[in-house]
């Protein structure tokens, strides 16, 4: 266990640098459109190289196939699962600090509850309280900041991140429902979406319209040099390795509880931000409330874990 909990707080401190090169491309005047379209053009282009390098031309074209028999598909999914998703993450880097938005962003837990009821699942009551003590955390985390930061650039900057916490776990969900079948999706099951990177691959490409549409709408300045070098490492760290450094964790995993702690390992993007931020950005501390905030989200992350390990 102690095993892959290690290897799973070594995906979340990948993650995390999501939230702080996001939060340094914002305050050196880079504009937000650019911060997350590219992330997803060098994603294709890494993507894209190893399905070639594992796959062969051959393999390749055939996954192409796959790709362009669902496009409309993958359009949607990718555009909610990626681009809404990550431009609303992009336009809160904006206005708060990353560390704020890694602690909202744990909300995507109640997010993710709500968006499987709508695909018909259920859960025991006690899993819908432990979300409550999460999002309570992250309540106190932002009325912390109350003082410090406007309430207007406050709401820019969270709830943009609540919504994007739909955003994500929605188009993942689509993705997974059209894999198993659904009435209501396409069928879209192929051999090469057994694998996490190809299901990337596709949302990515999916998003490709999203983004020339936000790029033609919002007309941002050409990105600087010094933006293009970080949402490439955002697409190295966050996009590659933190990804695949978590799924190889949660297929190492073999019991429920497993499982469930490696998922909520990714908390630690929290602490992991903060800390960045304090010591690269010179970011002041969170005041007591938004300490207790941080730990009100930890004792529900906690919580699930004990729950899941309980039923395992």
């Amino acid at each position: 266990m102690m095993r892959l909990v290690l290897i799973g707080l070594l995906a979340g401190f990948f993650f995390s640098s999501t939230f702080v090169l996001n939060r340094m491309m914002s305050l050196d005047g880079g504009h937000w459109v650019w911060s997350a379209s590219l992330r997803y053009v060098y994603m294709i282009l890494i993507l894209t190289a190893w399905l070639v390098l594992s796959r062969g031309m051959g393999g390749t074209i055939d996954a192409m196939k796959r790709f362009f028999n669902h496009l409309l598909f993958w359009i949607m999914a990718g555009s909610i699962g990626f681009g809404g998703f990550y431009a609303l993450v992009c336009f809160s880097a904006d206005h708060v600090p990353g560390w704020i938005i890694a602690t909202t962003w744990q909300f995507t837990i109640i997010a993710t509850l709500v968006v499987l009821t709508g695909f018909g699942r259920r859960f025991p009551k006690k899993i819908w309280i432990f979300s409550a003590i999460v999002f309570a955390g992250v309540l106190m985390v932002n009325i912390s900041q109350a003082d410090t930061v406007q309430s207007e650039v406050l709401i820019k900057g969270a709830l943009p991140v609540l919504l994007a916490a739909f955003c994500y776990p929605v188009g993942n969900q689509m993705v997974w429902e059209a894999i198993k079948g659904h009435d209501r999706l396409p069928h879209i099951w192929a051999p090469e979406l057994g694998h996490p990177f190809v299901k990337v691959l596709f949302m990515s490409l999916g998003s490709i319209p999203f983004w020339c549409a936000l790029v033609a709408i919002t007309t941002p300045p050409a990105p600087s040099v010094g933006q293009l070098v970080k949402t490439a490492f955002v697409a190295v760290f966050s996009g590659v390795l933190a990804t695949g450094i978590f799924f190889f964790a949660r297929n190492e995993s073999k019991t429920g509880s497993q499982l469930a702690a490696v998922d909520a390992t990714q908390s630690s993007e929290v602490v992991f931000a903060l800390g960045a931020e304090i010591l690269i950005l010179g970011t002041a501390l969170p005041n007591a409330l938004g300490m207790i905030g941080i730990v009100v989200t930890g004792i529900g992350l906690m919580l699930f874990i004990r729950f899941q390990e309980a039923g395992a």
